[in-house]
């Protein structure tokens, strides 16, 4: 047993080294100019990157610069329909009405996320100007926190918009899956020696 946890630690360690090492060849050559260097996809900071940050948020789905926020109800990968919509029996009418509430609030969230993007990169770019300024800094801020409250606002409105949808037998369902469900609690294991 000790020499294969022994194998397994040097495993480990030649992996930690090996990493950092790879890493700044690929830049090294990412710098260079190296054709087919980089991660690759067809940006040179790859695939899910804007100016080497990772994209989060709305604009990750809608392929803009990076900003923290949530995804939208209904975004791809979700099935076309929020996850709390999920397991209720909507009518085909109820369905075309998700569908046509999440497809009118796309430009508008697309806008705002646009709008806290540029906010973001003009903020991250002041940081490293030559010049900064405090108050120019603080409206930037400003800027892309009203554009980010802005789309968690729609969010709620969109949510609104879907709940009233519902049958009150739906609603129910939705309520019931809410609540917390009662589970036996278990006795703690004992620690592992």
């Amino acid at each position: 047993m000790n020499i294969k946890k022994t194998n397994l630690q040097a495993l480990l360690l030649a992996a930690m080294l090996a990493l950092p090492l790879a890493a700044n060849a690929d830049a090294a050559a990412m710098a260079d100019g190296a054709p087919g260097a980089g991660p690759g996809f067809g940006h040179p900071a790859g695939p899910g990157m804007e100016d080497g940050h990772p994209m989060r948020g709305p604009e990750a789905m809608h392929g803009g610069p990076a900003m923290p926020g949530m995804m939208p109800p209904g975004a791809p990968g979700m099935g076309g329909e929020p996850p709390f919509l999920r397991g209720l029996d909507l009518s085909e009418a109820q369905q075309d009405k998700v569908f046509a509430i999440l497809h009118a609030q796309e430009p508008y969230l697309r806008d705002q996320g646009k709008a806290a993007a540029k906010a973001h990169a003009a903020l991250r770019e002041l940081a490293h100007a030559a010049q900064y300024d405090d108050a120019k800094a603080a409206s930037l801020a400003q800027a892309g926190a009203q554009a980010m409250a802005n789309i968690m606002l729609q969010h709620v409105r969109t949510e609104q918009k879907l709940l009233a949808l519902l049958t009150p037998e739906q609603r129910k369902q939705l309520d019931e899956r809410a609540r917390p469900q009662e589970q036996p609690r278990q006795a703690p294991r004992a620690p592992r020696q």
